[in-house]
Order: C-alpha cells, then structure tokens, then sequence
C-alpha cells in the first residue's frame, strides 16, 4: 500500500497493489479512513511519502536526507519539530507524523521522486510527463488512463514497498528507495 500525505484539507492518496495490478486508488482521505483501509487490507508493506521523522533539534534537515540529496536526488528538508508545527506550509508533514503514529510503526517512508530517478533515470521535461511515463513502464494492470501526480506518486510508494518486500531496495537512514538495479519492470 502507498500513501501520497497531503494537507488536511487534501488529504491522503492511496493506491493498493498486488503483484501485477492496481486493486484499488484512493483520494482525499483522512487519516482514519487509511489506517482502516490498511486494517482491511492487511498490506504487506504501507509505505508513506512522507518524513517519518523531523530533524534534530536547532537542524533544517534529517541526515538521511542529506545522504539521499547527494546520491539520488533533491529532496525538500525536514526542519525540526518546533519549526514544522509552526509552519503551515510544513502542515503535510504533520498529517504524515499522525498517520505514522495512528499505523503504529508498521509503515516505512519513502520518496516517489527517489523512486522515479532509480527507474527512470533524473527527470527530464515536466514531472507530470515524466511520472507519467514511468506509470506506463511500471506495466501495472488496472491503472487508470488518466492519473494525477498524487495518484501517480502514491502508486510509486506503494511498488517501492512491494519491492521493498522483495529484498530490492536500499536505505538511506529512515528513507527506503528501490536498489540501483530495481528495474520498473520488475516492481516486486
């Protein structure tokens, strides 16, 4: 299972996966209704877009962040904890920390933009064109012809979990990413 974590007034994505399909995609969601999606679904591996922790005290980033940013790709820091609640623009992140907590701690965070350069490569052109692409070489059965980003981003966190399950990634501290030679073709 996969988890895009929007603000509260976007909600949650939510994309399910089996083997070779997409059983079921989900949007606008709250908390609730994903802990009792995972309840019902009993997914192997939830994996979340989403820090699952802030940075240390006085710090604007996590070190695996750090460690992601100079062997994969940009990401956006996590800053502390007093910074992120005092910020509304860090207000996703919060919604991820409460869903991590209401899961308890049976998740793993990952990064789709991560996952999307191991597979495809760095970005080149617009995101949506570029996600959009890597949706179709996923070759996953039941996707929609038409996706938006969140859909398409909680897809890929929830193929870097099946590969996860599968042994084919790697870790940067906190943050799991497919392994360098996880081929899309071969999600799980």
């Amino acid at each position: 299972m996969g988890v895009d974590v929007g603000g509260r007034r976007k909600g949650f994505d939510v994309a399910l996966i089996d083997e070779r399909r997409l059983v079921d995609l989900r949007g606008h969601l709250d908390g609730h209704a994903v802990v009792e999606l995972a309840e019902a679904n009993r997914p192997t591996v939830v994996a979340i877009d989403s820090p699952c922790s802030c940075a240390p005290d006085g710090r604007k980033a996590r070190e695996c962040e750090l460690a992601l940013n100079r062997a994969v790709c940009g990401i956006r820091w996590t800053p502390d904890a007093r910074s992120v609640r005092a910020s509304d623009y860090y207000g996703w992140i919060v919604e991820g920390l409460g869903l991590y907590d209401a899961l308890g701690g049976e998740a793993i965070e990952v990064f789709p933009t991560a996952s999307w350069t191991r597979w495809l490569g760095p970005r080149l052109g617009t995101r949506a064109a570029w996600t959009t692409a890597g949706i179709e070489r996923l070759r996953l059965d039941g996707v929609p012809a038409r996706t938006n980003q969140d859909q398409r981003d909680a897809i890929a966190a929830a193929v870097t979990g099946r590969q996860h399950s599968a042994g084919l990634t790697e870790r940067f501290g906190e943050i799991v990413v497919p392994a360098a030679q996880a081929a899309p073709r071969d999600p799980t």
